[in-house]
């Protein structure tokens, strides 16, 4: 018996195929088939009903459990081994909010590279929502996200930006002549903002809520670029960035929010008494040093 045959029946059994599963590995399909087949003799039972699909027979769903525990053994041993050496081994994963002003992500990430050449990272895009459930869930070690107004439980975090939001109109735009507007007053509005899994968006429904009514989104998209282009031509009222409305201030007229006033914080976020491995430990330390 040897371990990349365990590798890979857990592989298998994990993605019902093993075409996906030699994929993962970056092995060829046929070497995976007959390592597991080669297991199968040894043990003298079969491990995976291949009819209908790949899944665990009942002697494969009971072998499954001891499969991974061996190796996770192995690879606690080599983490054991690398920090008395004084490297660092593994995987590392980073998610970051669809569109974002700062900081110079892949910089940090190139940084890291340099301190830890051993360690595999990777990088996920997508809404604050799902990448704070992928903190909470262990497939994610950090995060750069938008909170709402009240954070979720089980999170530490850091600060990276924290500006106000104003709404953002064409310079023809009736609104154009105001400085100043109330949440209020946006109720007829037709807005233009980020989509839900924001931090922004939920920020943004709390306060029309608190106002008593529900917000009319008449466009919204992931681009803070596209939300000011849609602004600028007329169609709407944007909800955006101080800084990103200045830069574009040739286009959009910048009008300060009220009653109440509207920011957003982009911070780090990261598990509640730190990343489950050594690597991921090493990034979120990485990114707060950075």
């Amino acid at each position: 018996m040897e371990l990349r045959q365990l590798e890979y029946l857990v592989a298998v059994a994990e993605d019902g195929s093993f075409t996906r599963a030699a994929e993962r590995l970056h092995v060829a399909q046929p070497g995976v088939s007959a390592q597991i087949r080669r297991l199968e003799r040894e043990l003298g039972q079969e491990l995976l009903d291949r009819t209908g699909g790949v899944h665990p027979t009942a002697v494969g769903a009971a072998v499954l459990p001891h499969a991974r525990a061996a190796l996770a053994a192995v690879a606690a041993v080599r983490t054991a081994v690398d920090e008395v050496a004084g490297l660092l081994r593994g995987r590392a994963a980073m998610g970051v909010v669809t569109s974002y002003n700062a900081p110079d992500v892949p910089a940090l990430l190139a940084g890291f590279r340099r301190r830890h050449p051993g360690v595999d990272i990777t990088l996920r895009e997508g809404a604050s929502e799902t990448l704070v459930e992928g903190i909470r869930d262990g497939t994610l070690d950090l995060a750069l996200v938008s909170l709402p107004a009240t954070p979720p439980g089980g999170l530490e975090t850091q600060v990276v930006t924290d500006e106000a939001f104003v709404a953002a109109v064409a310079h023809t735009d009736p609104l154009a002549r105001r400085r100043t507007i109330a949440v209020r007053a946006l109720r007829e509005a037709p807005l233009i903002c980020l989509p839900h899994g924001t931090g922004l968006r939920s920020r943004l429904e709390a306060a029309c809520a608190a106002a008593g009514f529900r917000p009319h989104v008449a466009f919204q998209a992931g681009d803070p670029g596209v939300l000011a282009e849609l602004a600028a031509r007329g169609l709407g009222v944007a909800i955006l960035p101080e800084s990103l409305v200045a830069a574009r201030s040739r286009d959009l007229h910048a009008i300060a929010i009220t009653q109440p006033a509207l920011r957003g914080a982009l911070v780090l976020a990261w598990r509640a008494g730190g990343a489950p491995s050594p690597a991921g430990r090493a990034l979120v330390e990485h990114a707060l040093a950075a």
